[in-house]
């Protein structure tokens, strides 16, 4: 008995280590997503928004294809179902995302956009305890964007609903996606979908600007930073991460993104916004907490 206590000891530790482990890759997404966003901003009036979509989708699954170089055989029907519906959800986030943030202020947008995995966290979750978290995330996140939402253009407001509507299915997707397809094999062929996908748009809006050597320089940093760096970390994580508590951690991505603001749009933070990035990460670790203590499978 004390061999067998030791080792389910032991499998609890290296449990533990790797949601601890799973945690640390979805904030490094994050935190890379939104300054890859910030970096984006400053692309805007050179390529205009769906330009921007068009180019960080396309360079990132030319990377990703020559990292991975996914097999293409072999796979089932429902595999190619998961990564082609993966891809449309890509594509549609990012698109009517980058349309939101065009038409109002970017807290606003993130804050719309995010009640998408809020509502994915409570609804996954089985515990009581998860309302509570999900609660303080969202009176954070209203906190944080509620300058923004003075007049604010309706057209803009549902484009951030419907790209929040579609980032709970990604989260879904992309954890499905991880479970059929081997290392990042999946995201690449995903985000070929939603790359070929977008291209049409972004050729119509932007162009020739999209062949400009600066712009399609800042494109593939924010192709690095905003597409392949947080959706491989944030696909690696949802191995080991429950859906529920990868939803409210999405809670960071304000916070990121006001932090990122301020760095490199030297947008500045009030006491507010202070305040308000302090509940969304009590929320987030309190989230993380509770789905890792409460779930066994």
């Amino acid at each position: 008995m004390t061999a067998e206590a030791e080792a389910a000891r032991g499998g609890g530790s290296a449990g533990a280590r790797g949601r601890l482990g799973s945690v640390a890759l979805v904030i490094g997404g994050i935190v890379s997503l939104q300054f890859g966003s910030s970096v984006a901003v400053l692309l805007f009036p050179r390529a205009g928004a769906l330009g921007v979509v068009t180019l960080r989708l396309v360079a990132a699954s030319l990377v990703l294809l020559i990292v991975c170089r996914p097999k293409l055989r072999g796979h089932s029907r429902g595999d190619w179902a998961t990564v082609l519906a993966f891809g449309v959800a890509l594509a549609g986030m990012n698109s009517l995302f980058y349309q939101a943030i065009d038409r109002i202020p970017l807290g606003a947008a993130v804050t719309l956009e995010f009640l998408g995995p809020l509502i994915l966290s409570v609804a996954t979750s089985r515990r009581v305890l998860s309302l509570v978290w999900a609660a303080l995330a969202l009176g954070g996140v209203v906190l944080l964007g509620r300058e923004g939402f003075d007049g604010l253009n309706v057209a803009g407001a549902g484009f951030a609903l419907a790209a929040g509507a579609l980032w709970a299915a990604y989260i879904l997707l992309s954890a499905r996606t991880g479970q059929r397809f081997p290392q990042a094999d999946g995201l690449a062929l995903a985000m070929t979908v939603a790359a070929l996908l977008s291209l049409p748009l972004g050729i119509a809006s932007a162009g020739g600007a999209l062949l400009n050597p600066v712009t399609l320089g800042l494109g593939a940093a924010v192709a690095l930073m905003s597409s392949v760096l947080p959706y491989t970390l944030e696909l690696l994580a949802l191995r080991k991460l429950p859906a529920s508590g990868f939803a409210v951690m999405m809670s960071l991505e304000p916070a990121a993104a006001a932090t990122a603001g301020f760095l490199v749009l030297h947008q500045a933070l009030g006491w507010a916004e202070i305040l308000a990035i302090g509940l969304v990460v009590v929320a987030s670790v309190g989230a993380v907490r509770s789905a890792g203590s409460g779930s066994h499978g």
